[in-house]
């Protein structure tokens, strides 16, 4: 069975508060990262903290939207995850070989 990741995230991203949500988080997750970046090149003017707070924020952000769709479990890291397990397992790498290993 084929997953399609563009199938997926959209839908788990039908309703307008969902997207509303991910959109302002989206934006504090780039500006939080752009205050981590600034901070570790020298830029001493930024406090991390900050950055952390807004990555904080952003991230429930995303985990309340998800929980208004009640499709928490369809968080974009859980559907990365199952993309990439299907597309390991396309390729033959399957649970056994890959616990064998271990």
């Amino acid at each position: 069975m084929s997953f399609s990741l563009v199938k997926a995230v959209k839908s788990t991203h039908r309703h307008p508060l969902n997207k509303l949500f991910h959109l302002i988080g989206l934006s504090l997750s780039f500006l939080a990262f752009f205050i981590f970046i600034s901070f570790l090149i020298g830029n001493h003017d930024q406090n991390p903290m900050f950055g952390l707070a807004l990555w904080i924020i952003a991230i429930n952000l995303f985990i309340g939207g998800h929980m208004i769709e009640d499709n928490v479990r369809a968080m974009t890291v859980i559907v990365l995850f199952k993309y990439i397990r299907s597309k390991l397992h396309e390729n033959g790498f399957n649970r056994r070989l890959i616990l064998v290993s271990n």
